[in-house]
């Protein structure tokens, strides 16, 4: 399965671009939080909507098939609502699984991200890598694909790491995190073999960089981390091509339940610029 999740040659930049176009950056959760701020710097002219299918969260305990029936059912609210220009799946899981499905059913074009094993089998010394990755990210053929295609000559470790998006949320949140979790969380990602160690861990969760200063601290030698949010925020203003200066925008965020709707989540989300929060009730079937 070769899906484009990075939009590559499928799409052109915008023929007609609007003076002030909206993106919509869609996440399960927070993590599409650090896609969204590389989004402001790279395209300060456009209104974003950031839209947590928080009821849906985490995506990694759906089936494939429940996966992509909510993903195209809220997609299908959120474009009804908001007529975005483009659209950002900030989110591996979701990623890899529904983008063919989404760009069939929606006119616009659509960004996904992609386990950066590419960039990661181009950073490395020492041949070793870790994909740090959802469960969800790490079963997939793509990711698989990915790593044959361009990391096959390397030594590539996937570790499905079951608690770190949950743990990064709870930061967010301003919860207690213990650091004894994250580190046992991320211990996997450092192979050491025949005189080599891992020097690089792919972040492959929109998630992750929440917790890096702390990933950081905790792990027991240095690494090159590669987040691929900035990539997509490039990729993105490639697409939206220029326009003229114009006063920041303010931008929104949408929760489908908004159940951990805490006081310092509001604060923290006003951090990323989305001091407007919204409720578009759409609880999880069962």
């Amino acid at each position: 399965m070769q899906v484009d999740l990075l939009a590559g040659t499928g799409y052109r930049p915008l023929a007609l671009p609007r003076t002030q176009p909206t993106l919509l950056v869609f996440d399960s959760g927070l993590g599409g939080l650090t896609v969204l701020a590389r989004l402001t710097q790279a395209c300060p002219h456009a209104h974003i909507v950031y839209a947590a299918d928080d009821a849906g969260f985490p995506y990694g305990r759906l089936s494939e098939a429940e996966l992509v029936a909510r993903a195209l059912a809220v997609m299908e609210r959120l474009v009804e609502r908001f007529h975005p220009d483009l659209a950002v799946i900030a989110c591996n899981t979701a990623s890899t699984l529904v983008l063919p499905a989404l760009r069939a059913r929606f006119g616009i074009p659509f960004v996904g991200t992609v386990p950066a094993i590419k960039p990661g089998a181009m950073a490395t010394r020492s041949g070793l890598i870790s994909v740090l990755a959802t469960p969800g990210t790490v079963a997939r053929d793509y990711t698989r694909e990915l790593i044959g295609t361009y990391a096959a000559a390397h030594h590539v470790t996937l570790v499905g790491a079951t608690r770190l998006a949950g743990l990064a949320e709870s930061a967010l949140k301003g919860e207690p995190v213990d650091d004894e979790v994250v580190r046992a969380e991320i211990a996997p990602c450092f192979i050491e073999a025949h005189g080599r160690r891992t020097d690089v861990v792919t972040l492959s969760c929109t998630h992750y960089p929440l917790l890096l200063e702390r990933m950081k601290r905790l792990a027991p030698w240095p690494v090159t981390w590669i987040d691929p949010a900035p990539a997509i925020a490039r990729r993105v203003a490639d697409l939206l091509g220029p326009a003229a200066p114009l006063l920041p925008p303010e931008s929104t965020a949408v929760f489908t339940s908004g159940g951990g709707l805490s006081a310092p989540l509001r604060i923290a989300l006003a951090g990323y610029g989305l001091a407007q929060v919204t409720i578009e009730p759409m609880p999880l079937a069962a």
